[in-house]
């Protein structure tokens, strides 16, 4: 394994040829802590839960998909700019490499939710979401519609605060993810991602009422969550590539 301080501000493999791009903003991240026992049990034979100081972590994380296109092409206004909120965790692959490990992803467009689940294939949710901002409160809301399990909902508000200038080894282990595993068939693929480097804010949380962690199959979390905020990155992403496991 990567020592936690070589978790890398920028992408470890660029994406000369993305075959995606598209925009994440307003982003809100929710951690929680997790027994990793707890977290191996939901993942797929080859991926290994990635711990920080022996600890695995549960994100919430809620933004804006803005702009989705393919390259060179314009982005279509009504299919290409919705919020998404996802219910993830962070894995290693049998090579070692860390990404990301999506449980539920909720957006609010039905079309891309049936491409992502064809091609992807990853667990996107179709839901009625929202994000405000207005005055210094950013505020997401989702009530899922389909698949079940029906009328699951969440709801988060936060408040931006100070800008971090230096990512702590904590927070890049959290937020310097550049890839993410699924499942292809019977095989393990990895889809590379590249983004400039995140700029992350503190932020204080406001309110929350969350059903997805638990829709997801998790224990609701005992702790209050580490809350972060961001702006936002623009994001190229590569093709998923089958592994042999």
């Amino acid at each position: 394994m990567l020592p936690v301080d070589d978790y890398p501000i920028a992408a470890y493999d660029p994406v000369e040829r993305p075959v995606m791009l598209q925009g994440w903003k307003h982003l809100t991240y929710l951690h929680w802590p997790y027994d990793p026992a707890v977290v191996q049990e939901r993942l797929p034979r080859g991926l290994e839960v990635d711990v920080f100081e022996g600890q695995a972590w549960l994100g919430l994380v809620a933004f804006r998909m803005e702009r989705i296109r393919l390259p060179r092409l314009p982005a279509v206004p009504y299919w290409g700019t919705f919020p998404e909120t996802n219910v993830r965790t962070y894995v290693r692959g049998p090579d070692g490499r860390p990404g990301v490990w999506f449980d539920s992803l909720d957006i609010t467009r039905l079309v891309p939710v049936l491409v992502a689940q064809s091609t992807y294939r990853l667990p996107y949710m179709w839901s009625a979401m929202d994000i405000s901002v207005e005055n210094d409160i950013v505020a997401y809301t989702a009530r899922r519609r389909w698949p079940g399990p029906y009328s699951v909902s969440g709801k988060i508000s936060v408040r931006p605060g100070r800008t971090i200038p230096i990512a702590s080894p904590l927070e890049r282990f959290l937020t310097a993810r550049w890839g993410l595993w699924t499942r292809l068939g019977k095989h393990l693929a990895y889809a590379p991602v590249e983004h400039g480097p995140w700029p992350l804010q503190n932020a204080e949380l406001v309110d929350l009422c969350d059903e997805l962690v638990t829709a997801a199959g998790y224990p609701a979390p005992n702790t209050a969550p580490l809350v972060h905020y961001s702006r936002g990155v623009d994001v190229r992403i590569g093709l998923p590539r089958r592994l042999g496991v």
